[in-house]
């Protein structure tokens, strides 16, 4: 292991400590607050927003001066930017949905950019892992474009569409999970010391991304110190699209490693799932209407509280991650499997006790 490991993570974390500071003071002065004002908002008083915008400056800073063991791996210059640019324009659809309150129409936007960033800069699928054994190849119907670097490449349909639709997924994820203090936050801390963990391994040995991979994770856990219960500021829109948006990305460039990613988010992706077909039940906008009928409100409603249900999701997202370390491709099918059981259970108890109340 490289002993500039720990050293990276503790700037990492203070970085964020000294960024967050500086941007709750910020969206103070600015007024960039969320007030209690509707049924959803369970905190009591006025919280500073914008704190994606800590993270994003610690966590792209710290990318930079980390640069020269960055690019000795298998990514370029154009791979990192088309990462960076995606980000930027996460940060000023956050900043503009905080500040202003935008329409669904418009907070759409920035996370398909972002998707399409990470695409132009170069990032590709070529193939995944059949858990049959073999590959999937991805790399049929090209269509020629040029990418942020200037480089001559092509719009691979298969993989880039896979890559958009991936991104879009965790965006919106990490979004509609914001719910309760340190929820977020954390579980990416955790994702992406996973994801640090998998590529430091010899069989998966990627140290580049493992650096990346550390960095958010000591940010995560940076913000997490002001972001606990009760939080001293919140992500905002862009933060809560940020984290998401990096963990996707992450877990593509680690080899197309997605099935970490997913099991670490599996119940909270499954919840998502849920929401949007409940919704759309209901004859609801899936991606207007907005309720406490997700997990999190759910077990909060309970009684367990903000604290103990956060706890509960961390300890989920971190027995199903770990696992990914062991499993093999098909044995993570099963892990999937069983996450999959423990929502439809989770959904068959709280449909049972709705009708019960009635």
């Amino acid at each position: 292991m490289n002993t500039n490991y720990p050293i990276i993570f503790i700037v990492s974390l203070l970085l964020t400590v000294i960024f967050t500071l500086l941007v709750k003071y910020l969206a103070g002065r600015f007024n960039i607050i969320d007030k209690p004002v509707s049924d959803r908002k369970i905190h009591k008083t006025n919280v500073p927003l914008l704190g994606g915008l800590a993270i994003f400056l610690a966590f792209f800073l710290m990318l930079y001066f980390t640069r020269g063991s960055l690019l000795a791996g298998n990514l370029e210059v154009h791979h990192w930017l088309g990462f960076f640019i995606g980000a930027c324009f996460l940060m000023v659809g956050g900043f503009l949905d905080d500040k202003y309150n935008l329409k669904p129409g418009w907070q759409f936007i920035f996370p398909v950019l972002a998707g399409l960033a990470v695409v132009v800069g170069g990032v590709e699928i070529g193939k995944i892992t059949n858990p049959l054994g073999g590959f999937l190849y991805l790399d049929q119907w090209k269509i020629p474009i040029t990418s942020w670097g200037g480089a001559m490449r092509y719009f691979v349909v298969l993989s880039d569409s896979l890559i958009i639709l991936w991104l879009l997924g965790m965006m919106y994820t990490t979004k509609l999970l914001d719910g309760l203090d340190g929820l977020v936050s954390g579980i990416c801390a955790i994702g992406g010391f996973i994801i640090f963990l998998f590529t430091i391994t010899t069989k998966y040995y990627q140290p580049d991304i493992g650096l990346a991979a550390l960095i958010f994770s000591a940010c995560c856990l940076g913000f997490l110190v002001f972001n606990w219960h009760p939080a001293k500021i919140f992500l905002g829109e862009g933060g809560s699209l940020l984290l998401g948006f990096i963990l996707g990305v992450l877990a593509i460039i680690s080899g197309g490693k997605i099935a970490i990613a997913l099991l670490v988010m599996g119940i909270p992706i499954l919840d998502v799932v849920w929401t949007i077909l409940r919704r759309l039940v209901n004859g609801k906008n899936p991606f207007k209407f907005a309720d406490r009928g997700h997990l999190h409100f759910r077990l909060f409603d309970l009684g367990l509280g903000q604290r103990k249900t956060v706890l509960v999701f961390y300890s989920l997202a971190l027995v199903f991650g770990a696992s990914g370390l062991f499993l093999q491709s098909l044995g993570k099918v099963f892990a999937l499997l069983i996450l999959f059981l423990t929502m439809l259970i989770l959904v068959i108890g709280f449909s049972y006790l709705d009708r019960k109340n009635v």
